[in-house]
């Protein structure tokens, strides 16, 4: 096993697609759960809440335990299955300012 780099972030939801992004995440949907596991993504979790300006955040957060984080990343964004997914996600999802999709959270505490 690899060195372990933890990752957060952070997108916009619309809020007539929650149902959809729901849907899609649900555990019985296979979605691309092999292909995180393929280029050594662990534990990523995706969670929901509205915040004061009205508007539907997803949070997430995984575990990277390979040794070569570029290069799984730049592998995972070519794979086929990959790409038809993220066609589907982005559809729910609204990138914040500046952003082209997730924005990576700055990790600030972590408890081993």
């Amino acid at each position: 096993m690899g060195m372990c780099k933890h990752i957060g972030m952070v997108i916009k939801v619309k809020p007539e697609k929650l149902k959809l992004y729901r849907e899609l995440h649900a555990d019985q949907h296979n979605g691309v759960r092999d292909l995180l596991s393929k280029y050594n993504i662990s534990k990523l979790c995706i969670f929901l809440h509205k915040l004061d300006d009205g508007n539907y955040y997803l949070f997430g957060s995984y575990e990277y335990i390979g040794d070569e984080y570029e290069k799984d990343m730049a592998r995972l964004a070519v794979e086929p299955r990959n790409i038809a997914w993220l066609s589907e996600t982005d559809e729910c999802q609204i990138p914040l300012n500046g952003e082209k999709g997730w924005a990576q959270m700055e990790q600030v505490y972590y408890n081993k």
